[in-house]
């Protein structure tokens, strides 16, 4: 199993997992954002996974994206793998709002990071503990930090 990179779990909460990656929320109520992360040592770009693995890759986030946009009513499903910061591959889903705080800029560096209520954060986690996405695990624990 590939360690999660320290900033990711500085940033955000771990969620549980599919069969090949790990779900994150990010700790940023701005947006209902997520983070898809391959368990696979030593890759930093997509390209870089076996072809099983990359679309085994596409599938996960196509079901996450269409879950996500269904719970969260969004307007528009932002989907990026930039890694200049973190270079784990990692996969950002971010669901955006024509109201939401950096509409219709990109996310990062528009506003500075909004920290969830226990609320906000339990809606949130409830929703992802309630859903039924073929493949996935919720990781009980994960409430420890809520």
């Amino acid at each position: 199993m590939a360690e999660l990179h320290p900033q990711l779990l500085k940033d955000c909460l771990i969620l549980g997992r599919f069969p090949l990656c790990h779900l994150l929320l990010m700790r940023d109520a701005n947006y209902p954002w997520f983070i898809l992360v391959p368990d696979r040592d030593a890759v930093s770009e997509i390209y870089q996974l076996s072809e099983a693995d990359q679309q085994q890759l596409l599938r996960e986030s196509s079901l996450l994206a269409d879950f996500l946009m269904t719970s969260f009513h969004g307007d528009k499903m932002n989907i990026a793998a930039l890694g200049n910061i973190v270079p784990q591959c990692h996969i950002h889903h971010v669901i955006r709002y024509h109201t939401d705080a950096a509409w219709p800029a990109p996310i990062w560096g528009c506003v500075p990071c909004k920290v969830y209520t226990d609320s906000e954060l339990k809606n949130v986690v409830d929703k992802i503990k309630q859903a039924t996405l073929d493949g996935f695990e919720f990781q009980e624990n994960c409430n420890d930090d809520i």
